[in-house]
């Protein structure tokens, strides 16, 4: 669904002013509000009226630059219709003139079709609906438009990596820089070494297409990363006293809530700087989009120490192979690397809680599966069980720079807990192996599929900081790329719910039981609510 243009706004330049149409005409934005909760209406069903325009659009510079980080930029259209939009330029800065996309005169763009992305285009954060349930929040697609707020000659643009390594992130950095070099003309690049800390460090390399060229071949960051570090006011003196003007920021939930700050320091200052993020977490625990760059790489280097596990096992008399994977609070890479690999009899991840003793617990089913079968192997997430580890083991309640409490590790904690089970009640002689591949994970290039989609990511960022939206993070939603406000990746964690089928197919697969009480499964189950008839209701009123 397309939002209604915007009418003639009464600004100082004027109804007919060239240079205000190719804004509107490139924003193609309806009339958007400031609210804490997307949820609310206004004035009944539908946009409002054209006569309350006035009171719904900030009028000043200093209207948007006050906006606290919390107040989001909120579409409302006919029938649940809602889009969480992203910041540009234009909010704060409303009279900035707009340039030809060079892209149009680009030899490689020429057998497309339609070069441009309309900026009316949205993506359905959700795709299943029914058909009186509300059309829901919408993001706001990415791709290049036909104006740009930035002369390609001008263009200062920086590249920063920051947090845990993961498969894609010199994948990312290459794309960055190519695709402002070759679709854009961009010469001024330069890479922040180290993590935030790089910025008032004043630590940089210079980047260039040749200076990139191989390292997608390569592990790790060419930048360097860190965890913490992050000080707004610092980090945006350092980008203005360099006359930085475009800031690529890659990391994971912790990193994006930086550059969301960064983000609100510089719109403070009515600085034309554009933020992009790129979403990177190995654990796919972002939420609203479809998967993080990394994962599908994780998971299939997972297959290797599952693989080396149940040979171990099968090659010995009741043997165990315990493999510990990523997953700090979300259990993702165990889950697809235990259906993908078929050789897994127990997976174990955050978000199932299970227990060893008595009847229905761990240590019943290990003794089983050995009696059936003669070998098993275990597949567990660094983050499952860890109440149970505490409850023996006396936590240091530590966190990490980031801010992310220090597990404990429950892969030897269980290796040690099965083999003094079997020990003390001399139930039979087992032969356990305990593999953690993390960092052996964490630190190899991408496959193909995840080199594809870091090179689409960074290329949206692009796209979209050329084209001055700010303060956004590009990511997969539905197939489809979007821009998505950095409030929208941050305010929770993506989480395996074990009511849905994929756990259930997992349960199917390694034949494990659930571990939870029929009580526990219930209390869990949330009902779905019947959809609103509001929405059809009025759709017959107004036949």
């Amino acid at each position: 669904m397309h939002p209604p243009p915007l009418p003639p706004l009464s600004t100082g330049t004027g109804s007919g002013d060239p240079q205000r149409a190719a804004v509107e005409a490139e924003q193609d934005s309806p009339t958007w509000r400031q609210l804490s909760d997307f949820s609310a209406t206004v004035g009944g069903k539908g946009f409002p009226s054209p006569a309350s325009y006035a009171n719904l659009r900030p009028r000043s510079v200093g209207d948007m630059a006050t906006l606290a980080p919390s107040e989001k930029k909120i579409v409302e259209g006919e029938f649940g219709y809602v889009l969480e939009d992203v910041p540009h330029f234009t909010d704060y800065l409303p009279d900035l003139p707009t340039y030809s996309n060079p892209l149009q005169d680009n030899p490689a763009y020429s057998v497309v079709n339609q070069y441009f992305v309309n900026a009316d285009d949205t993506v359905p954060e959700k795709v299943v609906a029914q058909k009186s349930s509300p059309r829901g929040i919408h993001f706001r697609r990415a791709g290049p438009r036909q104006r740009v707020y930035f002369e390609s000659e001008d263009v200062y643009a920086c590249i920063v990596t920051c947090g845990g390594l993961c498969p894609g992130l010199n994948t990312v950095i290459r794309e960055l820089v190519c695709g402002l070099s070759y679709m854009y003309g961009v010469k001024k690049i330069v890479g922040i070494q180290g993590g935030y800390r790089g910025f008032y460090a004043r630590n940089t390399m210079p980047l260039t297409p040749k200076i990139v060229n191989d390292i997608h071949k390569r592990g790790g960051t060419v930048l360097g990363t860190s965890r913490g570090g992050h000080d707004a006011m610092k980090i945006v003196d350092n980008i203005q006293d360099r006359g930085i003007n475009q800031v690529y920021i890659i990391g994971g939930d912790g990193t994006q809530k930086g550059a969301s700050l960064i983000f609100e320091e510089i719109r403070k200052r009515n600085l034309q700087v554009a933020v992009a993020g790129i979403p990177k977490t190995i654990d796919n625990d972002i939420m609203v989009i479809d998967k993080s760059f990394g994962f599908d790489t994780a998971v299939e280097e997972a297959q290797r120490a599952i693989n080396a596990a149940h040979v171990e096992a099968e090659s010995v008399e009741n043997g165990i192979g315990v493999v510990k994977l990523m997953g700090r609070h979300s259990g993702f890479i165990a889950m697809y690397a235990t259906l993908a690999s078929r050789d897994v009899d127990c997976c174990l991840i955050p978000e199932s809680p299970f227990y060893l003793e008595g009847k229905g617990g761990l240590f019943e089913y290990i003794e089983k599966r050995l009696k059936d079968n003669g070998h098993m192997v275990i597949v567990v997430a660094e983050g499952a069980g860890q109440e149970l580890v505490a409850e023996s083991i006396q936590p240091t309640g530590h966190e990490d720079a980031s801010g992310n409490k220090l597990l404990l590790d429950i892969g030897l904690w269980l290796s040690q807990k099965i083999k003094g089970y079997f020990t003390s009640n001399q139930k039979m002689a087992i032969n356990l192996k305990y593999i953690d591949p993390t960092y052996m994970i964490r630190a190899i290039p991408s496959i193909a599929s995840d080199n594809v989609y870091c090179t689409l990511l960074a290329q949206s960022a692009v796209h979209g900081a050329m084209a001055g939206y700010t303060g956004f993070t590009t990511g997969l939603v539905n197939g489809r790329h979007t821009y998505i406000p950095f409030h929208r990746v941050t305010q929770k964690r993506n989480k395996v719910v074990i009511t849905d089928r994929m756990w259930a197919r997992l349960l199917s697969s390694t034949n494990q039981p659930s571990f939870l009480s029929a009580e526990y499964i219930e209390g869990i189950k949330t009902p779905r609510e019947p959809p609103k008839k509001v929405y059809v209701e009025n759709e017959l009123a107004s036949k």
